[in-house]
């Protein structure tokens, strides 16, 4: 046997004999489609604080019906219905759940525990609702006590699945008490318990009684009603009897008579005059007034969040089904857009290295009776030219001549004919965004004013020639001509024809002009022409006037070596031209034309001797290219995300279902709309941000493994990366509203006998 239970009356509380319920012609009919089906007829009684009150009564009769209406599960078609003097016959749900939460206790003939959830957990979750905020630390002592107080110290920490059904039956009468209600009601308590557990349930109740509590029990066996100091018989929906329990004779099983002596008389109870006042609102001590309430500032987590969070620990595998759908799509996005953002980017860096922005100005085409030799044959650009544009020009950052040449690049026993040979300046790498050399320097405005002889290489030419040793200090030839390298340029790859741009060797333009291309030399393959008679070749360009007689004396091959004679007029083939901006660039177009028409002293109608080439319509083809790409990779993406946006709303759809029971219990202890709207809110958010924080790890990690594995390009997307905490959020919020929503609505009656 338990150990008594002593609940001690709270301090305040009202004193024995005053009136606690008073009903007046109360009806309620149910409206089954086009049926009426009255349960209750006009029901009139009053209940005092202290007494313990048996409803009994056939089934049908309308008995647990009268006590969801004492419980404020449910309100009446008609008539008042007053608790300690309050008229709550038509009050708000939300009124009547605070008043379910804090002057009514529930004990259930199915205990109504939930699931998965610790005893004492299942006592503390009425004060998760309470009005007035109880500590923590009050909670956990409260329970514990009560608990104590049960018999079930030992067992605190075990869910409904482990305990017997009386074990069960004390939880639920501990949850009952946490909150010091007043009036104490049972439907069933012995139902289902076997006849030693009965026992020890009702002499609990006794305990209660004598100590003060207002207990209705709800019970068709006339033992337990015998229990009851006062028992009230209803039949058909009419009170057929009521007065002390000895004087209300229990008929025999299956006999639906009464035999109470005085069945017709009126009932021992005090009538309320009609004349009696009916207050409309809820007066204050509706909320708890025991000094157990402790007004307390916001916890750190709210209630309806932590209340959310339990939730979803409770039921690990479901929440963590209803995450799956999320986690893919938002790694799916994530994945997609990163790997999309690297293929833009390898594309982007692809179009630098092409020359983003530039401009490509050559000289027109040359000819000659009547034979025209092509366009870039005229011999028409000058230095000057690209001086001037750097000086005219405001949107040109960049300005960069170039001669170029074709020949044999030796070194010792080895020889290489590379792509490109060109003189510049030490602006080409700015236009070129060239600007990070591998190892060494580049050359200066002094090295190109004095035509020395220095050089720097690319990657691939380190490669053919020097075997991938350093090449800073060596000396390679070019036609004959000694070049020391003096830098090593950074690897830039092969341009989007496939042309490796790492095959280059870069010098002064004056050198390469005076020493190696000559006149007219950029479009001769002149790999040949290195292993003929030096003699022939060396310093051709002085032969201004062939076949004439000379007027001094010709100087010998060493001579004509060792000084060269420059051109009479020093012409380049192209001047490179960067612009600061895409936009900039129509502008830039017409102040060169404008620029070098003048220079080239072009009158009105002339034609022009040069040519202008635009990049920037490649580089939005590509560009453009790209982002069709990564937006269909995108769509992909989203596709998957919106069958996880739908997954959550069907798995909080059925969560709902299968938690109808679980709602309904929360609200028979005071869960108002709002708490369960709020909890399943939150749950749905909670659930939608983890799988977004797993979905973004997913992804980024996926990510790496592309880039590590496959070798394909990938960057990070940190817009991705917020813009899926924001869609998990909203999807939380906006997939999740209407299951919560639908929660809210359940009605705890309804909801209490879902199955």
């Amino acid at each position: 046997m338990s150990s008594p239970v002593e609940t001690v009356a709270p301090a305040g509380a009202p004193a024995l004999g005053t009136e606690l319920v008073r009903l007046r012609d109360v009806t309620k009919t149910y409206h089954l489609g086009e049926l009426d089906v009255p349960v209750l007829k006009g029901v009139s009684l009053t209940i005092r604080h202290g007494e313990y009150v048996a409803l009994m009564g056939a089934s049908g009769s309308g008995k647990t019906t009268l006590m969801n209406l004492l419980g404020c599960l449910d309100r009446p078609t008609s008539g008042s219905y007053q608790l300690e003097g309050v008229e709550i016959a038509n009050a708000s749900a939300d009124d009547r759940a605070r008043l379910r939460n804090s002057r009514l206790g529930f004990v259930f003939q199915s205990f109504n525990l939930l699931a998965r959830t610790s005893a004492l957990n299942n006592v503390i979750l009425p004060l998760e609702y309470a009005p007035e905020r109880v500590t923590d630390t009050d909670q956990h002592a409260r329970a514990i006590e009560l608990l104590n107080r049960v018999g079930l110290a030992a067992r605190m920490d075990h869910e409904p699945a482990q305990m017997s059904g009386g074990q069960q039956q004390r939880v639920a009468i501990a949850r009952a008490l946490v909150n010091h209600p007043p009036l104490l009601l049972a439907d069933e308590p012995t139902g289902n318990l076997d006849s030693r557990t009965s026992v020890e349930i009702l002499e609990m109740f006794d305990r209660l009684h004598a100590e003060g509590i207002t207990i209705i029990i709800v019970t068709h066996d006339a033992g337990v009603g015998a229990r009851a100091k006062r028992v009230i018989r209803l039949r058909d929906g009419l009170i057929e009897a009521d007065g002390p329990s000895s004087a209300v004779v229990v008929p025999a099983a299956g006999n639906e008579s009464s035999t109470a002596p005085n069945t017709n008389a009126a009932p021992a109870v005090d009538t309320p005059s009609p004349a009696a006042p009916v207050t409309s609102t809820l007066a204050p001590h509706v909320a708890s007034s025991h000094p157990a309430f402790r007004k307390v500032g916001r916890p750190l987590i709210p209630r309806t969040f932590r209340t959310a969070f339990k939730a979803i620990l409770r039921n690990k595998l479901r929440s963590g089904l209803t995450m799956l759908g999320i986690v893919i799509g938002v790694a799916a996005v994530i994945a997609m857009m990163e790997i999309g953002q690297g293929s833009n980017a390898a594309i982007q860096r692809t179009i630098a290295s092409m020359g983003a922005n530039n401009l490509l100005v050559q000289p027109g085409a040359a000819s000659s009776g009547g034979v025209t030799f092509g366009g870039g044959s005229g011999l028409t650009l000058t230095p000057r030219d690209a001086q001037e544009i750097q000086r005219q020009v405001p949107s040109a950052e960049f300005v960069a001549p170039i001669v170029r040449a074709r020949t044999q690049v030796i070194y010792r026993s080895r020889n290489w004919v590379p792509v490109y040979i060109y003189g510049t300046t030490p602006s080409f790498l700015d236009v070129r965004d060239w600007r990070d050399l591998e190892f060494g320097e580049m050359f200066g405005d002094r090295e190109v004013r004095n035509g020395s002889q220095v050089c720097v290489v690319g990657q691939t030419i380190v490669r053919e020639l020097f075997r991938g040793e350093s090449p800073i200090g060596e000396e390679i030839r070019l036609q004959n001509v000694s070049f020391r390298v003096i830098g090593v340029l950074r690897r830039k790859g092969a341009n989007m024809m496939g042309v490796d741009q790492d095959d280059i060797v870069l010098a002064p333009w004056t050198t390469v002009k005076s020493r190696v291309a000559g006149n007219s030399m950029a479009n001769v393959n002149q790999s040949t022409a290195a292993t003929t008679d030096p003699s022939q070749k060396v310093n051709t360009l002085s032969q201004l006037y062939p076949g004439a007689q000379p007027l001094y004396p010709v100087s010998s091959i060493l001579q004509q070596t060792d000084t060269p004679q420059p051109v009479r007029f020093t012409n380049v083939d192209q001047i490179l031209v960067k612009v600061a901006t895409a936009g900039e660039v129509p502008d830039a177009i017409a102040q060169i034309k404008a620029t070098l028409r003048e220079q080239h002293r072009l009158r009105k109608g002339q034609p022009e001797d040069f040519n202008i080439r635009d990049m920037t319509e490649a580089n939005k083809a590509l560009s453009s290219t790209s982002e069709m790409m990564s937006s269909l990779l995108l769509s992909v993406a989203l596709i998957s995300l919106l069958v996880g946006w739908v997954g959550i709303m069907n798995i909080m759809l059925v969560s709902v279902t299968e938690r109808t029971r679980e709602i309904g219990l929360r609200m028979a202890i005071g869960a108002r709309g709002r708490n369960i709207l709020m909890q399943f809110l939150v749950e749905a958010v909670v659930l939608c941000m983890a799988g977004g924080a797993l979905g973004i790890a997913l992804g980024r990690g996926g990510s790496v493994l592309v880039r590590e594995l496959l070798g394909w390009p990938t960057e990070i997307a940190p817009g991705a990366i917020v813009a899926s905490v924001v869609v998990a959020v909203t999807v939380g919020v906006v997939f999740g509203f209407y299951p919560a929503w639908k929660a809210s609505r359940l009605d705890p009656i309804t909801a209490l006998r879902y199955e």
